[in-house]
């Protein structure tokens, strides 16, 4: 709300465009709540590597499927507070397992609670080995490492952003600022933007070029693998 009565301020000086702009102030609501989603399925993701990178030592040590996932939450419990996704997913996929219940219908319903491209693939590759026979156990090994592979790439591009999306809010806050630079310093040259409806069109122009520059560099920085 803050930002949207300083735009207001800057490119109107006028109250009622805060009440105008409020449409505004509802879809930036639904960005962050999808940048939040998107940062929390980014933490799970990282989570998920981990537990695949113990569940691919157990398997190699000789334990089955079911015996991993039990040996993968005692390796995850000390990196992660019992409250996280991760653990209680693990928690409630060792009590199905102490329930006798097969371990290919724990995954699938672990991938469907979860809804993620990553868990998805690995919970279908493993399906289908069990299905199918042969060296499942090697074939599981394999996708883990697939998996996790990818996950580090991904990791690695979003390191290499970083800097990219800093300067990104940067130049973002650039142009607000030097229009409250402007207003503070020659108030009487920008006052002919404001009051009348040659100058609301212009600073209407300027606005929506503005959001528009903002749409198109999230999406320049904004790199989905």
């Amino acid at each position: 709300m803050l930002l949207l009565v300083s735009i207001a301020c800057l490119f109107y000086d006028s109250a009622a465009a805060v009440i105008i702009l409020l449409p505004f102030l509802a879809y930036y609501l639904w960005v962050w709540r999808e940048q939040c989603i998107k940062k929390k399925k980014e933490e799970f993701r990282m989570q998920f590597k981990e537990s695949m990178t113990a569940m691919s030592s157990a398997l190699n040590i000789g334990y089955s499927v079911e015996n991993s996932i039990k040996e993968v939450l005692k390796d995850l419990k000390p990196l992660y507070r019992p409250e996280s996704r991760i653990i209680c997913e693990y928690t409630y996929m060792v009590h199905q397992l102490n329930m006798n219940v097969p371990s290919e219908v724990v995954l699938r319903e672990f991938a469907d609670r979860v809804d993620q491209e990553d868990v998805e693939n690995f919970v279908t590759v493993f399906v289908t080995a069990k299905k199918a026979g042969g060296d499942s156990v090697a074939i599981i090994r394999n996708t883990v490492k697939i998996i996790c592979d990818k996950i580090d790439v991904k990791r690695e591009i979003q390191t290499m952003m970083a800097a990219k999306q800093f300067e990104f809010k940067v130049m973002t806050a650039v142009p607000l600022g030097i229009i409250g630079y402007m207003r503070l310093s020659f108030a009487e040259f920008m006052s002919a933007l404001y009051g009348n409806v040659i100058g609301v069109s212009v600073m209407t122009v300027c606005l929506l070029l503005y959001a528009g520059a903002y749409w198109m560099g999230k999406r320049i920085v904004d790199i989905e693998i």
